[in-house]
């Protein structure tokens, strides 16, 4: 059965889409059979795969709405062991058609149930917001991966972020858990990356990942190509740190 990981903050800019694609693309080159969920309405991660976001019949939206069945969604194989489920701007109407609908939390774990078994990792690459298409997001998922940007406003929001997956847990998903936080944009040459990775060990009672990822431009190149980092440039530093980053996730799986 296919453990969910959903990738979320709501902070914009701190590497949740390039988590998405490059641990997926990582895990896959690991013989794992991945499934990608984009929930975000900008798309950036259906892009990020090749895949023409505006050229599209069925989306999640069209999910979201009841107008196809989560296999007509999927696009299969996209890039070797990799299927994503995509996304694109029609997702952002969905906060307004979902007002009135009941349990409408559950709309996407109710279509995902349907695949899980087929695959052994489901990522979801959530908006960077707390909508309602992150709830979902989290109802859906075993658990909530956090990468966070090695910057000075690191902390700021995350206490907020931590509360919501609480109250998701509490409320909707008893099983939810955290899976831990992963640093992104990390430069060794500076002494603020190395405190705010510090800090946040200190104030956060949660798993922080051993695996750096660092400022790297290939990994910022690679998306405009449409290809993960593993594809692009397999002996970038960005590419070894998503393949430490899934052996990490492996072994914290007991799936290694």
């Amino acid at each position: 059965m296919g453990r969910i990981i959903a990738i979320a903050n709501q902070k914009g800019g701190v590497g949740k889409t390039t988590t998405s694609i490059n641990l997926s693309a990582a895990l896959a080159d690991k013989g794992k059979k991945v499934l990608v969920i984009d929930t975000d309405p900008q798309g950036n991660t259906t892009s990020g795969f090749g895949i023409d976001k505006n050229n599209l019949d069925n989306t999640i939206y069209e999910l979201i709405l009841g107008e196809c069945s989560v296999r007509d969604c999927i696009l299969k194989d996209v890039i070797p062991n990799v299927s994503v489920l995509p996304s694109n701007v029609n997702l952002a109407a969905a906060e307004i058609e979902l007002i009135g609908v009941d349990k409408k939390e559950y709309i996407l774990k109710d279509e995902v149930d349907y695949v899980k078994d087929d695959y052994d990792y489901i990522i979801i690459d959530c908006p960077p917001s707390l909508s309602m298409l992150t709830i979902n997001s989290m109802t859906t998922a075993d658990s909530v991966l956090v990468p966070i940007q090695c910057e000075y406003y690191a902390l700021e929001g995350l206490s907020q972020l931590i509360h919501t997956i609480n109250l998701v847990k509490e409320r909707l998903n008893p099983d939810l858990d955290m899976e831990g936080v992963v640093f992104t944009m990390y430069d060794s040459r500076t002494n603020l990356s190395m405190q705010v990775v510090e800090n946040v060990k200190q104030n956060l009672n949660q798993r922080v990942f051993k695996t750096l990822i660092p400022r790297n431009i290939r990994l910022a190149e690679a998306p405009s190509y449409g290809k993960p980092i593993s594809l692009y440039d397999p002996k970038s530093a960005g590419a070894e740190s998503y393949m430490q980053l899934a052996d990490e996730l492996l072994e914290n799986t007991g799936n290694k």
